[in-house]
């Protein structure tokens, strides 16, 4: 990874970049605009329960959009990751933080109303070890707010109070499983899910009674134990795509951590499952070397009231490169053939545009490739399966591909305009090689005994897209290129305008027909959220929350754009034609590791590479090798607590920033701290020039 460093993307980017049109906007296939998306109010993710990211008010819109400026901001002290999309409810705006704190907003003035904080490090500290601090959205439901903390714990609050009314565990004692998603809510019903895959957890959705907090029923999108599936269809059936124990080797992954949308119409929630765990199928499922692993990747239509199965489809069968279902699903009516067809539309992270029968789960018409694909040719469509490129699984050792394990599409929302037809995708392109029995470069970092990294090859690689697409003709109709890989989720308004953030820190908007770029601002820091519209008193409004973090650090060089830990604030800004209002100046980004160090300390050589192996604990939000990217931790090479060994060992043990979402590492030894201590110090010593560069990673790092 050291050859592939920020600097290399930085090189090959410029502004951004727009790509002739293909299709003339996609006009002929939009579908009647009453009641797609939101109106005034945006009381849902997604906006409404199509989850069409997509707002029908108009005062804002391609004739105005040079008069927008920002209405007011409200900075937001103790965050860090912000990946939420607020929603609007008759005047009020309601949010949720870095670990699912929830804050009640006037969505005119931007006074704050109320806050409640769940207290994750207090009530259960060691669900802080599995995650950075990340959560994307909250519920609304008849005047309650819900919301999921990280440990699995899911609140019931007075919407005009913030008062708590309900508490409820959706996750059970010991399982390795987390959440990190908003809850949705389904005529008196609100469901959530959890992830854990990459550690092999197995996954599920829990639907609670809105009013008591009760449970009502819950759906594994991996079968158990004979004895736990029988009687159970869906999991008798998904039990046969597996080895008859597999369930020795963990729960096999499949977490629903993201993409939920439900439809009343029909009473349906259709689920996005995510990657199976272990990523290589031999680990995880060594009894069934062919064998499907359902529910893993794919979408799942239940019934609301009863958790019931009713269909499936699989995007990748026997997934083996974190490829998951969990980005954002949308439900539209499409002209195609002639006929109006109620359909899912689905970017997954494997990098193809689906299109769906709504009651059958059968594809409609041949998935399009939104980003470079090098595993499948295309899907097969009698069968709906992929006519896959041999030697994808590592079967000879190595594997080079495309998109890799961040994917073509991860959770940033995509976005839909009745009024082009086109869908606005957030894509990411950058490859991963997976290698086995030690055919990897010394850049390689261990999976679970997989080999991985991220690579850039390709022309293109290392950059974000804002891509609309067609889904009818399964086309690109334009495409702006960004500077940077990890960008936000996108807004579609009936005015013809596209928003979305970006990671360096410009809050954009787009002509929906053509891409151009047509208003820009300077948010001060990068944004990976999505934004949404609503509207008070007759006014229009843009909101956005700014906060760029979350897999940053995993991802070391290729996602750091400059922003260092605690010097640029956090914030939700809004926008309205006429708005005046201006930000404070803060820091902008840096580039430069500031290393200390301390000369006096003689490093122990077996001390740095024992560290180097126990720094996986510290990777999640620090860096992978202390390549950290200063967000959502800061760079340990500049931490004046990291220099001395002592207030070093002295935080890890006390805890004392658990509050901040820092956990407490009570069950290290004094070598092991030690040991980390003398890592960080050799990295430091590296980034001054004082030491030779190790190039090496440290063992069982997840992305």
């Amino acid at each position: 990874m050291r050859r592939l460093k920020f600097t290399i993307l930085a090189a090959a980017a410029s502004a951004a970049i727009l790509t002739a049109a293909c299709t003339k906007g996609g006009g002929e296939s939009a579908q009647p605009e009453a009641g797609v998306g939101a109106d005034k109010n945006w009381p849902t993710v997604g906006g409404a329960n199509d989850g069409s990211s997509y707002s029908r008010l108009t005062e804002i819109s391609t004739g105005n959009v040079d008069k927008l400026g920002l209405a007011w901001s409200l900075d937001l002290p103790g965050e860090v990751t912000l990946e939420g999309t607020p929603l609007a409810v008759d005047g009020k705006l309601y949010f949720s933080g870095s670990y699912a704190a929830v804050y009640a907003v006037d969505a005119a003035s931007g006074k704050l109303l109320w806050k409640f904080d769940p207290e994750t490090w207090k009530h259960n500290p060691d669900k802080m070890h599995f995650s950075f601090g990340a959560n994307r959205g909250v519920a609304y439901e008849n005047g309650k707010v819900f919301v999921a903390g990280l440990d699995g714990r899911v609140f019931g609050l007075d919407a005009a109070t913030g008062k708590q009314l309900w508490e409820a565990d959706s996750i059970p004692p010991g399982n390795l499983n987390i959440s990190t998603g908003a809850p949705r809510v389904m005529n008196g019903k609100v469901i959530i899910g959890n992830g854990g895959a990459d550690f092999g957890a197995r996954g599920f959705v829990t639907a609670f009674d809105a009013n008591t907090g009760k449970q009502l029923w819950r759906f594994f999108t991996t079968p158990g134990t004979a004895e736990q599936n029988k009687g159970d269809a869906a999991m008798e059936a998904a039990a046969k795509t597996w080895g008859a124990d597999f369930t020795k080797h963990g729960g096999g992954g499949g977490t629903a951590w993201n993409g939920m949308t439900f439809d009343p119409e029909t009473n349906r929630v259709y689920i996005g499952a995510g990657n199976a765990g272990a990523y290589d199928p031999l680990v995880r499922d060594p009894g069934d070397p062919k064998g499907d692993n359902l529910y893993t990747s794919s979408i799942v239509a239940l019934d609301a009231t009863t958790g019931k199965y009713l269909w499936h489809y699989q995007e990748n069968q026997r997934d083996s490169w974190d490829y998951k279902a969990t980005p954002n699903i949308q439900m539209a009516t499409l002209n195609i053939d002639g006929k109006p067809r109620k359909v899912l539309m689905h970017a997954p992270t494997n990098g193809f545009f689906y299109v769906l029968d709504r009651d059958t789960g059968k594809l409609i018409n041949q998935p399009g490739k939104t980003t470079v694909i090098n595993w499948a040719k295309d899907i097969d469509m009698k069968t709906g399966r992929p006519n896959e490129y041999p030697n994808i699984r590592y079967e000879t050792g190595l594997t080079e591909i495309w998109p890799g394990t961040i994917g073509g599409h991860n959770w940033q929302a995509m976005s839909y305009s009745p009024r082009t037809g086109l869908v606005y995708i957030p894509i990411q392109q950058i490859g991963a090689r997976f290698a086995k029995n030690g055919k990897a470069s010394e850049n390689a970092f261990n999976v679970m005994g997989l080999l991985l990294e991220p690579i850039v090859q390709k022309p293109g690689d290392g950059h974000g897209y804002l891509v609309a697409w067609n889904p009818v003709t399964q086309k690109e109709a334009w495409r702006v290129e960004n500077k940077n890989l990890w960008n936000g989720g996108t807004l579609a308004l009936a005015g013809g305008l596209v928003f979305q953030g970006t990671a360096e820190g410009t809050f954009n908007a787009y002509d929906a027909k053509s891409g151009k770029n047509v208003w820009q601002f300077n948010a001060g820091l990068g944004i990976i959220a999505a934004p949404m519209s609503y509207s008070v008193n007759g006014k229009q409004y843009v909101s956005v929350l700014v906060g760029y973090g979350g897999t940053t650090a995993a991802y070391g060089d290729f996602m750091n754009v400059g922003w260092k830990y605690g010097q640029q604030p956090r914030r939700l800004l809004t926008f309205a034609i006429g708005g005046t209002a201006k930000l404070a100046p803060t820091p902008g980004p840096d580039m430069k590791v500031h290393a200390v160090d301390d000369p006096k300390l003689v490093l122990n050589e077996a001390d740095v590479q024992a560290g180097k192996q126990a720094s996986v604990a510290c990777a999640a939000c620090h860096g992978i090798g202390m390549q950290a990217t200063g967000t959502p931790g800061p760079d340990l090479r500049e931490s004046g607590i990291a220099l001395d060994l002592e207030s070093f060992k002295q935080l890890l043990r006390s805890g004392a920033l658990m509050q901040n979402g820092m956990p407490k590492f009570d069950t290290l030894t004094d070598e092991q701290i030690r040991q980390i201590h003398a890592y960080i110090r050799a990295k430091a010593r590296e980034q001054l020039g004082l030491r030779q560069k190790d190039n090496s990673r440290p063992a069982n790092v997840r992305l």
